[in-house]
């Protein structure tokens, strides 16, 4: 097969978005039997039909449909390195770009990735959040430098990467003075049938805590779950019930939401993983992030593992 020609595929993308050669030729200043020669050449090279017509437009096969979410992440990057190029990032601090996923605390991202901010070559930091399955898809393809998670990657996924495990904290129990008021008995038990804030199914603290509840004999009422760690503290804030969040950054809880400790769960583990392309840390900010989580936030060994 003869190297892809990235002009044919720009067409392909443009008629496909646009879903006509007519609309698309309009948009690119172009014939549309100019387009139309350009298609075919592109599915002559491939060996497949990217389109079939459908009354008066087009419609995209499966192998168009699979062509066509290449395409988007292509073209996605070639915007995304211009846009580097006319805001210097390139040429006065080189981009830094960090996914974190929804269920890591706020304030424990923050803290790994501070030292980025202090690094002495100048960094442009990209903080992209979102579920952790994507921020690992655009790990795949270099869309991001390290991901910041609390579970190492999926064995169900088919991509390549490494886990570095950061460290470890138990898990403090949080709630506003009017409920550790109403309360009448000590902790634990002051949160048998009281309300409280679950972490959401894709966290990883989640299974682990109910499976205290059940050691411990508790039945907390469920208020709400919440994927979110941001969220779920804006709630406990409020009072709508006790939530918990890793001892390790318990004062600042404390002094940001408003809220008093109510205990501490140390056999619940809230644990914190970088996930990279690398197997040994070359990269120099994610390496001083990885020995500053292991020295200042959590102590412990850094190790890594293939995915």
């Amino acid at each position: 097969m003869a190297a892809l020609n990235f002009k044919h595929l720009r067409y392909f993308w443009m008629v496909a978005k646009s879903g006509s050669i007519a609309r698309a030729s309009e948009q690119l200043h172009l014939t549309p039997q100019s387009i139309s020669g350009q298609l075919s050449e592109l599915e002559a090279m491939l060996g497949v039909d990217l389109f079939r017509r459908v009354g008066r437009g087009l419609e995209l096969t499966e192998t168009g449909q699979r062509l066509l979410g290449y395409a988007e992440q292509i073209f996605a990057l070639g915007d995304e390195m211009l846009d580097s190029l006319r805001d210097g990032a390139l040429a006065h601090g080189a981009p830094f770009r960090v996914g974190i996923a929804d269920s890591v605390p706020k304030m424990v991202a923050y803290r790994l990735v501070e030292p980025s901010l202090a690094f002495e070559e100048p960094i442009k930091l990209i903080c992209r959040e979102g579920r952790l399955t994507t921020l690992l898809a655009d790990l795949a393809i270099h869309r991001l430098d390290m991901v910041i998670a609390d579970r190492p990657m999926p064995d169900n996924l088919n991509v390549r990467g490494y886990d570095h495990f950061l460290g470890e904290s138990g898990i403090s129990v949080f709630g506003t003075q009017a409920l550790v008021q109403q309360a009448s008995r000590p902790f634990p038990l002051l949160l048998d049938g009281a309300a409280f804030l679950l972490p959401g199914v894709d966290v990883a603290l989640q299974p682990r805590l109910m499976r205290w509840f059940e050691a411990e004999r508790l039945r907390p009422r469920i208020v709400g779950e919440f994927d979110d760690s941001a969220l779920l503290q804006a709630f406990g804030q409020a009072g709508a019930g006790f939530f918990v969040a890793p001892t390790a950054i318990e004062s600042y809880i404390v002094s940001q939401h408003d809220v008093q400790v109510v205990g501490r769960i140390d056999t619940v583990r809230e644990q914190i993983f970088a996930i990279t392309n690398e197997r040994k840390l070359t990269h120099p900010i994610i390496a001083a992030i990885c020995r500053f989580a292991q020295h200042d936030i959590f102590g412990g060994t850094i190790a890594a593992r293939k995915k």
